[in-house]
């Protein structure tokens, strides 16, 4: 028969702020991720689907929350670099953001 401890592994605890809580500010922490910007995105703490509408679907809530956001900037950049094609990232459509990149 198997025996089971009753220990606990020493990393048990993960601080959530270093894993990207959304809406929780990582104060620093993990700033080497490049990705560590989404842990401060107002998307994350809302409905995707406002971001992601249906063809011919509104984009305007999307928007007035992108409009707020503090990582709005760094959002754009990496939907831009990475070529996102759907949903609202950094408060542009996907629309805008191929006019944006012809224009620059």
């Amino acid at each position: 028969m198997t025996e089971y401890r009753n220990t606990v592994p020493e990393n048990w605890f993960v601080d959530p702020v270093k894993l990207g809580v959304p809406g929780v500010s990582n104060g620093g922490v993990g700033d080497d991720n490049p990705l560590a910007w989404q842990a401060d995105a107002l998307c994350s703490q809302t409905d995707p689907e406002a971001f992601f509408p249906e063809k011919g679907g509104s984009t305007r809530d999307a928007k007035r929350i992108c409009s707020s956001c503090s990582v709005k900037s760094e959002c754009l950049e990496f939907a831009l670099e990475n070529d996102e094609r759907f949903g609202i990232w950094g408060g542009l459509s996907e629309r805008e953001r191929r006019r944006f990149r012809r224009r620059a």
